[in-house]
């Protein structure tokens, strides 16, 4: 009988570890697309629909200083508007890392960006970023994120 018992308080230990882990996975499938979809988006200069995966209270930093979110996408829509454009955003080694109530996620990757000021001079630029998600009412959100640029090799 003791055996038993101790069976099946096994066997939902296992299934509970597997459903956790199936939940986890699902999540960062989730975060991924979102992640995904965040980029193509600064790629294809969509700045209303790149800037809709922001929380109004993100916290940015790139550039060596923090940024404000405001300012950001004030700046940003008015060179696209002047003629500014991305013309290549992609992602490599991107990794997820799901925080255990499943509602935040971390995603870190490499980003080679080329663009083409209104100058016409094209920069490009390789950085690390790393963001934190929180899922919410309207889905995935960035309430914080770090990007660093790589200095070029000469």
């Amino acid at each position: 009988m003791q055996r038993t018992k101790i069976l099946i308080l096994l066997v939902a230990t296992l299934a509970s570890f597997s459903a956790f882990a199936d939940h986890h996975g699902k999540t960062a499938a989730e975060v991924e697309a979102a992640v995904r979809a965040f980029n193509a988006a600064y790629a294809e200069n969509e700045v209303e629909t790149h800037f809709s995966y922001y929380a109004d209270d993100v916290s940015i930093y790139f550039y060596g200083a923090r940024q404000d979110v405001n300012a950001y996408h004030d700046l940003w829509a008015e060179e696209v508007a002047a003629g500014y454009a991305v013309q290549a955003n992609e992602l490599s080694d991107l990794r997820i890392q799901v925080l255990a109530d499943g509602a935040v996620a971390i995603a870190s990757y490499f980003v080679a960006t080329k663009s083409l000021p209104v100058d016409g001079e094209q920069v490009s630029v390789k950085a690390f970023e790393s963001d934190v998600w929180e899922k919410t009412e309207d889905g995935w959100k960035v309430v914080s994120l770090h990007y660093s640029a790589i200095p070029q090799e000469e």
